[in-house]
């Protein structure tokens, strides 16, 4: 924005004392055009302090713009806002909705439930929607805490609404501190010198129990750094002796992730299987070349029983593990139909996957009748992306002739300590939530943490 300046020429003084002004009498034209030229001076003058008025009155708006425009705006405030009109849309205008006290995950978006005690490598996300039940959530967290994924990777929990999150806030805050506060005692017990086999327990405590001082590994990406702990709880202090070993635990709302919600002018009522796809571009992104490897989980279908990452080590990062339910005949012989309750695999891989997802149902979309867009299916779209000859360029799929196990009806407690790395909940002849809990109360340190014992 450029300035203007305005020039004026200097006025022509007369004295009084010249001899033309001594031989001219005051009543005639000389004091008429002293009076004239007095006035224009005066108007000179006025202009010239508007146009100065103009000048500055600019000046001061360019700095207000540009001032405004590098303003970096409160980012806690419009997540809280924006969780309080969703709240009071969902519940009504005569509803008040709950104030939001919990602390942001990344960037003003999310929960914080736990911080973790280092940077981790790799990400357990889970998509749980309202038909999940708390005793079935509860499950799913106490068997991630013992298959030893909680000791090397984040958990992020990506919620179908807000009446979601409001149901399973306090559950997924309690089953935390209860496993962390097991941990802290029996990080106690080995500062005291007692050896791991003095006090069996539940699970491999050496994974998030270990003799030294911490690593400098880097700190978690999720929230803000604490003093003088390191999770909500304030479990976790780091001694000269011991160390814990944990991630963290955050959640966010689908509507979060993905508030325009991209495939609503594709389908009519687009379900959250399917739209759980759109959101994983946008927490991708934020956290890309910051994990290595990454799960996809469904919380209603199976259970994390042992570490999948395992198999992913010797693998590329654009390798994609998957499950298979079973194989249909077509024109072509045999194609194996996917399971989408469990994926994993490399972090590269799984962000082309999503993107992949999203343009197959696109894609899909505008092909079939109107009548039929809603009959697309997860399973369906990763079943075709599996044989597709362009895809697996830049994908490396790696599907499992077997499909996930289910619960067997003889499930016992040596059968869950085994390295079993998923497990599907199907068996409606067991209790497996009754099966695991006995197991885990068999133990006296883990009884006298937990209260369903």
């Amino acid at each position: 924005m450029g300035i203007f300046l305005v020039f004026f020429p200097e006025e022509k003084h007369f004295n009084s004392s010249t001899p033309s002004s001594s031989t001219t009498s005051p009543f005639k034209s000389p004091t008429i055009n002293s009076i004239l030229k007095r006035t224009n001076s005066s108007q000179i003058f006025t202009r010239t302090q508007s146009t100065i008025s103009i000048c500055a009155l600019l000046i001061f708006v360019t700095l207000v713009l540009f001032t405004l425009s590098s303003f970096e705006p409160n980012n806690d405030f419009i997540t809280t806002h924006r969780r309080f009109l969703t709240q009071k849309h969902h519940h009504g205008f005569h509803t008040q909705a709950k104030p939001n006290s919990n602390s942001p995950a990344l960037q003003g978006l999310g929960t914080l439930y736990t911080r973790g005690t280092t940077l981790m490598n790799e990400l357990v996300i889970c998509h749980v929607t309202h038909q999940v039940t708390k005793k079935e959530l509860k499950l799913f967290i106490k068997t991630f805490h013992r298959s030893g994924l909680a000791s090397k990777s984040d958990l992020l929990f990506i919620f179908d609404s807000v009446t979601t999150i409001d149901s399973f806030d306090d559950i997924i805050r309690e089953e935390n501190d209860v496993f962390l506060k097991l941990v802290e005692m029996y990080k106690q017990e080995l500062g005291n010198g007692s050896k791991v086999i003095d006090f069996p327990a539940s699970f491999d405590v050496t994974r998030f129990v270990k003799p030294g001082s911490e690593p400098d590994k880097g700190e978690p990406i999720w929230g803000r750094r604490g003093k003088g702990y390191n999770s909500s709880s304030g479990i976790g202090d780091v001694t000269e002796l011991t160390r814990t070993n944990y991630g963290s635990v955050v959640g966010f709302g689908i509507g979060e992730l993905d508030p325009e919600n991209s495939l609503s002018g594709f389908l009519d009522h687009a379900p959250f299987s399917l739209r759980r796809w759109a959101s994983y571009p946008m927490i991708l992104g934020r956290v890309r070349r910051k994990f290595k490897k990454i799960i996809l989980v469904d919380v209603k279908e199976v259970l994390l029983l042992g570490d999948p990452f395992t198999r992913v080590k010797s693998h590329s990062p654009e390798s994609i593990f998957l499950y298979s339910i079973h194989s249909r005949k077509n024109n072509k012989g045999h194609r194996k139909v996917i399971n989408p309750a469990a994926i994993y695999g490399g972090e590269r891989g799984v962000r082309r996957l999503s993107a992949a997802i999203l343009t197959e149902i696109v894609r899909s979309t505008t092909r079939q009748h109107q009548s039929k867009k809603n009959s697309i299916t997860e399973s369906g779209l990763l079943s075709q992306l599996v044989g597709n000859d362009f895809l697996q360029k830049s994908i490396h799929f790696v599907v499992s002739t077997e499909s996930i196990p289910e619960a067997p009806i003889s499930l016992s407690g040596v059968e869950i300590a085994k390295p079993t790395v998923v497990l599907r909940r199907g068996n409606s002849n067991l209790d497996t939530g009754e099966v695991i809990m006995k197991h885990i109360c068999s133990f006296s340190i883990d009884a006298s943490v937990y209260t369903d014992c």
